[in-house]
């Protein structure tokens, strides 16, 4: 039994953290700068991020490393600080996790490349595992508890990614995919096809992230379940749906919104349970004293009736690379 399934034995569901990118730039990171270099320039403002999750009541916190692949740092030219600046993120999380108050376990996060594979794009799988195995061995080494792949489209890249990552560590791994196309991803995976393929990769948990919001998460959540009652699953949506406000995304889900999330998707099936883009320990904390009150039966819940205004003209590609994570 590895440290996620002895956890969720003790507690019977685990509350995970919010957004990184949306606190980090609160906290001063411009706009298009790369939050990884953060782990190194300014590490007590990223640990107070993961202090102020684990504060608000995050059994699980996630690295500040969603970007963190060489094709990615590429971008800023920090493709050979791969290895240093996961290593620090892991550290620091590391850090703060082992001085909370109660169980809190280090996710090593690990999004997209950015890329797609040939012959629709120029990256290779080799190319992508080689570079998801680089940053899975320095989130290892910087004493992370699992390695948590998310907000992939691309059932290919999610393999690449965990082949890379179980090439160079032990450790348990999730990962979660983005349903934001008409209910699929942008690489037209359905929920159920998701689920078919995750489930042979040998996964500690596995479900759903970021998107058009709880609602959409949700209805992964319902589907997945259905299909395999006995899978670990994930749920981490966005504070409601992101409206464009002088260029810039802002999001409509309050704390009590994420709140009648937690308990709804809980009814539903996740076990492990956060927020994505937009979410703040404010929602945390909301979502945390849902989790210290009655929980419904799995299955006692029915997916809410959309209330959300429709999703911003900009792509999800867009959404997402603006590192909100």
């Amino acid at each position: 039994m590895n440290k996620l399934q002895e956890l969720l034995a003790t507690e019977g569901h685990l509350l995970l953290d919010g957004a990184m990118g949306t606190m980090l730039m609160d906290a001063g990171l411009e706009q298009g700068a790369p939050p990884e270099e953060w782990n190194v320039d300014e590490p007590d403002k990223v640990r107070a991020v993961h202090r102020g999750y684990i504060e608000a009541g995050s059994n699980i916190i996630l690295t500040n490393t969603f970007g963190g692949t060489s094709f990615r740092m590429k971008l800023h030219n920090l493709q050979d600080r791969v290895t240093e600046l996961n290593k620090a993120a892991a550290i620091n999380a590391r850090a703060e996790a082992d001085a909370a108050d109660h169980p809190v376990l280090v996710g090593g996060s690990m999004g997209p490349t950015g890329e797609l594979f040939e012959p629709m794009g120029t990256m290779t799988f080799e190319e992508a595992k080689a570079a998801f195995a680089e940053q899975a061995a320095a989130l290892d080494a910087g004493g992370v508890d699992i390695l948590w792949i998310e907000t992939m489209s691309d059932l290919e890249e999610v393999r690449a990614a965990v082949e890379g990552a179980q090439s160079v560590s032990n450790l348990p791994i999730a990962a979660t995919m983005t349903f934001d196309t008409h209910g699929h991803t942008m690489m037209g995976v359905s929920p159920a096809k998701a689920l078919e393929t995750m489930s042979s990769f040998g996964l500690a948990a596995l479900g759903a992230n970021c998107g058009n919001g709880p609602d959409e998460i949700e209805e992964v959540i319902q589907t997945m379940h259905a299909l395999s009652p006995d899978t670990i699953l994930i749920a981490k949506a966005n504070a409601g749906i992101p409206h464009w406000v002088d260029d810039e995304l802002h999001y409509d889900g309050t704390p009590e919104v994420m709140a009648e999330y937690t308990k709804r998707v809980y009814g539903l099936g996740a076990q492990l349970i956060g927020g994505c883009c937009g979410s703040s320990p404010a929602h945390i904390k909301a979502m945390a004293e849902v989790f210290e009150g009655d929980m419904p039966e799995v299955g006692e819940t029915a997916v809410a009736p959309q209330q959300s205004s429709s999703p911003p003209a900009k792509p999800a590609r867009e959404r997402r690379r603006r590192r909100d994570k």
